[in-house]
């Protein structure tokens, strides 16, 4: 059963005092885990409450992995723009479709955000797709 709100779930756990300090920490990666990542207040209200400042940095140390820790709405807003493939033919056993498969259809037709794609090489301007660029 998918849990609706995770963080009426987890703060009894976090503020129950016969758990470990490790258990909450834990707890708090599991939620930022699970959340795909929390915002900054968020994070600082959760580590104050459970007065775990000391170890605050088991938590903040996951960025180095490449976990989104710290998510903002600048962060998701950066996500590649998703083509309408619902009247194209699939396979039977298919149930996505790759990013990579969109992002590579764009480099071919040269659609590609030099912002977002800053080392993509442009096609010069006179090319009529008639040869190796």
């Amino acid at each position: 059963q998918k849990v609706k709100d995770s963080m009426r779930v987890l703060l009894p756990v976090l503020l129950n005092k016969s758990h470990d300090s490790y258990d909450k920490i834990r707890a708090i990666l599991l939620y930022i885990f699970s959340t795909n990542g929390t915002t900054q207040e968020n994070l600082d209200k959760l580590i104050q409450n459970v007065q775990i400042e000391s170890d605050s940095d088991m938590i903040r140390n996951w960025k180095y992995l490449d976990v989104p820790v710290i998510s903002s709405f600048v962060a998701q807003q950066h996500k590649y723009a998703r083509r309408d493939r619902s009247k194209e033919e699939t396979f039977q056993l298919s149930r996505w479709t790759p990013v990579i498969k969109d992002v590579m259809e764009d480099a071919i037709e040269n659609k590609l955000d030099s912002k977002d794609w800053p080392y993509a090489s442009r096609c010069p301007p006179t090319w009529n797709g008639s040869g190796a660029v």
